[in-house]
């Protein structure tokens, strides 16, 4: 057992202030890439209907629909609105002329598959560079932590937290590399500032060795792969937020009300959100299903039973059922749009119950969060 360094652990902290910081200062650019976009989204339209001249109310709700996916993928609910008369009356030079204005450098984004354009939108350029520089220092305090403890860094609620916050930044700019989702950074470099400000105000834990009953290889297979699933999950539930939004616009917008939510406008159709927030969440499953097993291993090695209604055991068993009825509802029962999205956000609250209040306040073998 490595002796711990406290200088190490230091360190890890103030790298950890450090990002938390810069994940900030790139939250803000998120957001202001969200208003600035909107607004020239919302003057391209007025300008598109002014040229269009048109007659009927119908006609001139139409290329504000139409942005809803950001570059004219319109949402199933949408199209079900507008009826096969809606869709006659579309005005076809006025759409692609809107479209074809926002994919040559208009405030473009993400269309229906959430590929990039040739639009160079700077502050999501910046916020994306801020991102990348906070991640690096993120990176910095997780790998000093584990070096001032001599282990890998998640063996308590802290070091959980801390890690798991830098493991969905980190999924999240992979996904950049192929899809452009910068309209969710506000939402994942949100959610990463929270857990870094929760971890240091709520859960902080001094540098330490693990309790015995850690102290196996099986923490680095069981946890680490529990940490890349809840990232993956935080994804999910970023796009399941995301699409409730995104479904209730395009319903108001469809229906002629007043659209009141212009930042949205850069975002793609709640059927787009959809669909990638069940992949992700069909990936993260697979992993949830290792954590349990690997978890029921592991459990038999140390206490001689692979299953013994533990809280944290239990509890890890309803989030594997809760997703697990989500993909099957959606795959094979036809739930589809804001019944899908619901569950998958309640699947994810049941992730953040099961990491807080089962870790501080339900006293079983699993009572390892450090506090």
């Amino acid at each position: 057992m490595l002796p711990i360094n406290e200088t190490m652990g230091q360190y890890s902290e103030l790298f950890m202030l450090l990002a938390a910081g810069t994940y900030t200062v790139a939250f803000i650019a998120f957001a202001w890439d969200l208003a600035k976009s909107s607004k020239v989204l919302r003057a391209v339209d007025l300008k598109a209907a002014e040229l269009s001249g048109a007659t009927s109310r119908q006609t001139t709700r139409v290329p504000v629909a139409a942005s809803v996916g950001a570059t004219g993928a319109v949402d199933r609910a949408e199209s079900d609105v507008a009826g096969p008369v809606g869709r006659a009356e579309r005005p076809s030079s006025s759409l692609s002329g809107s479209s074809k204005e926002r994919g040559a450098g208009v405030g473009g984004t993400a269309d229906g598959g959430m590929r990039y354009d040739a639009e160079r939108r700077v502050p999501a350029r910046v916020a994306v560079a801020l991102t990348v520089l906070g991640a690096a220092i993120h990176a910095a305090g997780v790998i000093t932590r584990a070096m001032g403890a001599g282990r890998v860094p998640w063996g308590n609620m802290y070091e959980f937290l801390t890690t798991g916050a830098f493991v969905a930044v980190a999924v999240f700019l992979l996904v950049l590399i192929r899809r452009d989702l910068r309209f969710l950074g506000t939402f994942v470099i949100g959610l990463a500032v929270i857990m870094l400000v929760a971890a240091a105000v709520a859960y902080w834990t001094p540098v330490g060795h693990l309790v015995p009953a850690l102290q196996s290889y099986w923490l680095i297979i069981h946890v680490s792969i529990a940490v890349i699933s809840s990232a993956l999950f935080t994804l999910t539930f970023a796009l399941s937020a995301l699409q409730l939004v995104q479904a209730h616009r395009q319903k108001t917008v469809a229906a002629g009300g007043v659209d009141k939510l212009g930042f949205m406008r850069l975002v793609p159709s709640a059927l787009s959100l959809e669909n990638l927030s069940y992949r992700i969440n069909a990936i993260a499953f697979v992993g949830w299903t290792f954590t349990l097993m690997f978890g029921a291993i592991w459990a038999e090695k140390a206490w001689g039973r692979f299953w013994g209604w533990d809280t944290k055991e239990v509890w890890t068993f309803v989030i594997w059922v809760v997703y697990a009825g989500y993909l099957h509802a959606r795959a094979t029962r036809g739930w589809t749009g804001t019944r899908a999205a619901w569950l998958s956000i309640v699947g994810y609250l049941c992730v953040v119950f099961n990491f807080t209040i089962v870790n501080q306040f339900f006293n079983g073998l699993h009572s390892y969060s450090g506090l």
